[in-house]
């Protein structure tokens, strides 16, 4: 009896280890399929995420505006309606409404209806569309896009500030930057975009011995009109900005060959600017 317990032990053992081991396997197996289970439901979480857009609300800013904070958050956009795409003209309108969660299809189109801002002259050829093609938008769950009916009344205009004598400068209030000047209907300086004399700075930071390309020629064209509709609005710095703007203009005049209008734009506005900082 002793003898044959002995010559089993030596094969319980293997069988206990071959066990144990058989266990452990399973185990690891299990725990490395949840693991990646895991990943996998966390990468296709936000991969759904990254996929959705949220449509920002332009209404009631200046169309030269509404045009950065679209490129911005990665939408095309096109102008309908018979108010052209003139830097200065007022957003009415848009669709998809603010705050529509969309599918990333690329270049999403936002429809724009412009109002005309009364104030600025509209001079030279509108951009009713962006520079890029847009793709076409898609609610997320692929529900179709509702397209609001035409409004049959005027849309309201943007709220009218009480008209200063041109030149009077504004006491600064706390939070707030200081207008050159007060330009009735125009709007307010957006504080969380910077100043327009370190915009331009960087403008010229960024186009200095940068070949011409099409991409450079929009980013100018683009900076270009922002500075000098805001600087027409009586925004702070404007003609510290146009000044720099206007170096900028002959920089590329000498280098790409291209500028002369845009400089005489430039040019214009200072004067303009100064006159009615100081009258």
């Amino acid at each position: 009896m002793a003898a044959r317990l002995s010559a089993l032990l030596p094969r319980l053992a293997a069988l206990t280890v071959i066990w144990l081991l058989a266990t452990s396997t399973i185990t690891f197996a299990a725990a490395g399929r949840n693991q990646a289970a895991k990943s996998e439901s966390a990468a296709t979480q936000a991969a759904k995420t990254e996929q959705i857009l949220v449509v920002p609300d332009v209404r009631r800013q200046a169309y030269v505006f509404a045009k950065g904070i679209l490129e911005d958050g990665g939408f095309a956009w096109r102008v309908d309606g018979p108010v052209q795409g003139y830097a200065a003209n007022v957003v009415a309108t848009q669709v998809p409404a603010p705050g529509t969660k969309i599918e990333d299809t690329g270049r999403p189109t936002i429809v724009l209806r412009l109002q005309r801002n009364t104030q600025y002259s509209e001079r030279g050829l509108p951009e009713n569309a962006s520079a890029q093609p847009g793709t076409p938008v898609v609610l997320v769950g692929g529900a179709p896009v509702a397209t609001p009916a035409p409004a049959k009344s005027k849309p309201s205009k943007p709220k009218k500030q009480k008209p200063k004598a041109s030149g009077t400068k504004s006491k600064a209030e706390p939070g707030k930057r200081t207008p050159a000047f007060v330009v009735a209907g125009a709007p307010a300086e957006p504080l969380d975009e910077m100043p327009l004399p370190d915009r331009a700075r960087l403008l010229q930071k960024r186009l200095a011995d940068r070949p011409k390309s099409p991409a450079a020629v929009r980013y100018w064209l683009y900076q270009h009109s922002w500075i000098v509709t805001g600087a027409k609005f009586g925004w702070s710095g404007g003609a510290k900005a146009l000044e720099t703007l206007v170096a900028v203009d002959r920089d590329l005049q000498s280098r790409w060959g291209i500028g002369a209008k845009s400089a005489a734009v430039a040019r214009a506005a200072l004067a303009e600017v100064e006159r009615r900082t100081k009258s």
